[in-house]
């Protein structure tokens, strides 16, 4: 096969989140030292950000990306926060997956050395101070715009979308491990066990969309006042879209794509779903439910190419007023409802976590069949998944890596180790010894 390779846009950079299959991949096959290279020189670019005159800087805030710049005294990594993004977004989601590749390298390496560096304590306790810092609104889940994580455009998940409250959690559960086998102080741990019973019960409660709980909001009373009121929020039954009539069964249920006032948002986020899943902020029932879903929509949500970053698109009048006439997310296509490679890694490590090893490797299947021929590309168009994407570029690196990893973590049950942060239920608790002695 011949390949007639052209260089794909931004790949003089590395983005953070695209790093995160490699870096797995990485340590998967022994190459630990790229990974602790990485944390550390991410870890050194953060809190460089351009501040407006009155505004302070945080030194937790991590950047989307950084390059290698040459000149005169030789060469330095040049940190991108979003100046260069479209919207020009800071990044919400690059400390959260740095957080997670850092336990997966102690997991992997017992390098307890470099956690307990006062480098990385520092960073740790400044990236904690960014995101749990009290702002204006009260639920304990983290409010962000559009444009500001792996959805990298408009696509009206601002608000509380599910993905950044998925990875919230996420991080929230590795620091408490890792800041408990450093020695940190019982007051931060506690502060820590706090936010996320809070975090966990509130997604569980107000994100869980199953057959009975649809049955609830369809019978709604428009405006409740008072501590009282059932319809917290004041959703209004005439919300709920049609295209739900019908889409759940008793056995499936997935948690929405957002939550706000007056708002759900009832599309599926496949990566939210999933890292849910992987984390523990599912409960058991709740996560086989999810799966499920996957498995009873599985040419909707899953196609030719797994798997679909969000159903269903929006088109029409709705694609114009939400994603301000993009054409990049035409209906069916990239962000709007484009199938994603990469997350076959994601879904692999969800279906193992349920037992569900025969939907992991029909997954699996699908995209050895097609990727390599394709070139690799980032994304595909059209509901099924058929149609390698208008605009994706090919030889994507995190969409190999996925693959990668997908298959590592179903052929070597001991890979998963790095997978397991919390057990399926309400009130677990972190058991004894080091990170993954109980995988």
């Amino acid at each position: 096969m011949t390949y007639y390779l052209t260089v794909a846009a931004n790949y003089e950079k590395v983005f953070i989140r695209d790093f995160v299959p490699s870096a797995i991949y990485f340590l998967l096959v022994g190459q630990t030292n790229i990974v602790r290279n990485f944390l550390r020189e991410v870890m050194h670019l953060r809190g460089q950000q351009t501040v407006l005159q009155g505004h302070r800087r945080s030194a937790g805030l991590m950047p989307a990306s950084f390059r290698v710049i040459k000149d005169t005294d030789g060469e330095r990594l040049e940190a991108d926060f979003g100046n260069r993004a479209i919207g020009r977004v800071v990044p919400v989601d690059s400390a959260m997956w740095w957080m997670f590749l850092l336990r997966a390298y102690v997991v992997t390496t017992s390098d307890w050395d470099f956690i307990n560096s006062d480098d990385v304590q520092t960073c740790m306790r400044d990236i904690l101070d960014l995101y749990l810092i009290e702002r204006f609104e009260s639920p304990p889940t983290l409010l962000v715009p559009d444009g500001s994580f792996m959805i990298d455009r408009r696509m009206a998940v601002y608000g509380n979308p599910l993905g950044i409250q998925a990875l919230f959690y996420g991080m929230l559960m590795t620091s408490k491990e890792l800041l408990q086998w450093s020695g940190a102080e019982k007051g931060v741990l506690d502060n820590l066990d706090i936010r996320v019973d809070a975090l966990r019960n509130y997604v569980r409660h107000r994100y869980w969309l199953d057959r009975e709980r649809l049955n609830e909001i369809h019978r709604f009373k428009g405006e409740e006042f008072g501590i009282e009121a059932t319809n917290v929020l004041s959703v209004y039954p005439e919300s709920i879209p049609d295209w739900m009539d019908g889409w759940l069964d008793a056995h499936s249920g997935y948690l929405v794509g957002n939550q706000g006032p007056g708002r759900v948002d009832f599309r599926f986020f496949a990566q939210g779903n999933m890292l849910a899943v992987l984390f523990g902020l599912a409960l058991e029932r709740e996560s086989q439910g999810i799966m499920n879903l996957f498995e009873n929509h599985w040419d909707k949500l899953m196609g030719e190419m797994p798997v679909k970053i969000v159903y269903p698109a929006v088109s029409g009048k709705e694609w114009m007023y939400l994603t301000g006439s993009d054409p990049k997310n035409m209906q069916w296509s990239y962000h709007n409802g484009g199938n994603w490679p990469v997350l076959i890694w994601p879904f692999v490590g969800a279906a193992l976590r349920t037992d569900r090893e025969d939907l992991a490797r029909r997954a699996l299947h699908l995209v050895v069949q097609r990727i390599e021929s394709d070139k690799w590309p980032e994304y595909y168009d059209g509901m099924s998944g058929s149609l390698v994407g208008r605009r994706s570029n090919f030889f994507q690196t995190w969409s190999a890596s996925g693959l990668l990893v997908a298959s590592e973590i179903l052929e070597n049950p001991a890979n998963r180790v790095m997978f397991n942060l919390f057990a399926f239920t309400d009130t677990a608790a972190m058991g004894c010894g080091s990170p993954g002695m109980d995988a």
